[in-house]
């Protein structure tokens, strides 16, 4: 099993979007948005700074400690101290003590925290630091991935590889359904997932698509990535209510479930479903013949060796939206530096190379199979990349690609409108205007109490 960074539960409805940390940072060092500490490696003094991060398995850990290493060959008196498999509690913990043991760079799975690190500024605004050296971010990193990675004007994190969104089929099963190209537009998607579903008395043989929630990948900001709402106004409310966008993917995402047989059907053929992260993933085992999924699955199929061909493409997009195919959502892995660090100057540099420098960040990509976070490490040629990788490369590239934007209390607010969607698909709401004006009260009454 591989195990990336979009393996290691980082879907984007983390559960540290909960009270556990709002009470953690909403008592975390609220100062001046300037950097912590003095100088600390100019003129060449020697200094150690601690790096944690949340990689565990023994590819990945080896992977960082390779990038590190050439770091620290290339900045001879900057020693690096890297500790994995640290999750967020203990980042927004020990953030919050600060003192020497607090860690001076940081690199988080959460990219729904990054609202939490910038409003709370225990992370320290990047922006002068990469105006000082050169640096545009608009030039240089896609824009989703500058998306999640900032708030309000604060860059207080950078992206570190990333994950792209897009659609898994079977080759087999479309040949034996006379499907000759993957769908490209959701009308199409909806007729190829029935031709693809084969029934089995009261269950299925073969399903065309999972559309329900709770079908691993298959979550509301998911989906979205292809309809492109934007899910908060000019005044910071949320406008899910008045976005077109957001009634159109759930009333599609329910007319879905009905077409393929039902929630309650299709409830009950997912219990049989195996674990996400195995050989047993429904994909993998041909129980479902389309999936959304990002480009790590494409590792796993390789070392699993299902027993039929499979492809991928960009996952289809809304029928009035024809124009856009390609897009897809897009998330990822982001570093930052502390704000409490009296290392400021050495952790930037660190900061800095890791995510900037072309070299590493291919390396990285290639031996944790996620997508490069820079425009340079998506074209260059040492990136490992056959035609089923290459389609999340081009997700990534594309400007019409998507993410969540960065909220002042996390992920909370996605939270709220996939509870909608539970509701919706299953019955229990059947009034979409009056779910989806009584979500934004409670979405705006949440950011309003988190400030």
């Amino acid at each position: 099993m591989h195990a990336t960074t979009s393996r290691r539960g980082r879907r984007t409805i983390a559960a540290f979007t909960g009270s556990a940390v709002l009470a953690l940072l909403a008592t975390a060092c609220t100062g001046t948005n300037d950097a912590g500490g003095a100088d600390d490696s100019a003129g060449g003094k020697d200094v150690t700074i601690t790096f944690w991060h949340g990689w565990s398995q023994d590819s990945e850990t080896k992977a960082i400690n390779d990038n590190v290493a050439a770091f620290e060959k290339a900045h001879p008196n900057i020693h690096v101290k890297t500790v994995g498999n640290i999750a967020d509690d203990k980042i927004n913990q020990s953030l919050r003590a600060g003192g020497d043991d607090a860690p001076d760079v940081v690199s988080s799975f959460t990219t729904n925290n990054v609202g939490l690190f910038c409003s709370s500024k225990v992370f320290t605004d990047l922006n002068p630091l990469l105006q000082k050296d050169g640096i545009d971010p608009a030039r240089t990193f896609p824009a989703p991935m500058l998306k999640y990675t900032r708030f309000q004007g604060n860059q207080c994190s950078l992206p570190l590889l990333g994950d792209a969104f897009g659609l898994y089929y079977n080759k087999k099963a479309f040949a034996a359904a006379g499907i000759t190209a993957p769908p490209k537009t959701l009308g199409e998607f909806a007729e190829d997932a029935a031709k693809l579903t084969v029934a089995d008395g009261e269950g299925y043989k073969q399903l065309g698509f999972m559309p329900n929630y709770h079908g691993y990948e298959s979550t509301t900001e998911h989906f979205l990535g292809q309809f492109g709402p934007g899910y908060f106004g000019p005044d910071g409310k949320s406008s899910i209510a008045s976005d077109q966008a957001v009634a159109s993917m759930l009333s599609w995402q329910k007319g879905l479930v009905d077409k393929l047989g039902g929630f309650d059907k299709l409830e009950k053929y997912r219990a049989g479903f195996g674990d996400e992260f195995s050989a047993k993933n429904p994909f993998h085992t041909g129980q479902v013949a389309m999936a959304i999924d990002g480009e790590w699955r494409t590792a796993s199929l390789a070392e699993d060796k299902p027993d039929f061909e499979w492809a991928t493409a960009p996952f289809p997009v809304p029928d009035d939206q024809a124009a856009t195919y390609g897009r897809g959502y897009q998330t990822g892995t982001v570093v930052g530096i502390a704000r409490s660090s009296k290392k400021q100057t050495a952790a930037w540099e660190l900061v800095k190379y890791l995510t900037t420098n072309t070299d590493a960040l291919v390396s990285f990509a290639n031996a944790i199979h996620n997508v490069p976070s820079t425009f340079a490490a998506l074209e260059s040629p040492k990136l490992d990349a056959d035609a089923n990788f290459k389609t999340f490369l081009e997700i990534a590239k594309n400007p019409a690609s998507g993410t969540t934007p960065a909220s002042v209390n996390g992920g909370a607010y996605l939270v709220s409108l996939q509870n909608l969607g539970y509701d919706y698909e299953s019955g229990k709401q059947t009034d979409l205007a009056a779910g989806l004006a009584a979500t934004a009260k409670e979405i705006d009454a949440a950011i309003a109490q988190a400030k």
